[in-house]
């Protein structure tokens, strides 16, 4: 299955686009510096449904808007 696949899929299922998870998930805040993937997953899992593999696929669109560390 492609990434637009499994996003169109994800889109269908929900009812939401990458930005709706974007901006959920930036409301919950985890998009700050040092949240693990594991939590969004299971955000995701409990939240929408999603099983792993699409919950990955949220997770690479949401990937550039997490804050990076400051060392």
């Amino acid at each position: 299955m492609s990434f637009k696949a499994y996003i169109d899929n994800i889109e269908s299922n929900t009812g939401k686009t990458p930005k709706d998870f974007k901006l959920a998930a930036d409301k919950k805040g985890l998009l700050e510096a040092g949240i693990k993937a594991s939590v969004v997953f299971k955000w995701l899992k409990d939240d929408y449904g999603l099983g792993l593999g699409h919950a990955r696929a949220i997770y690479m669109t949401l990937k550039p808007y997490i804050k990076k560390k400051l060392s």
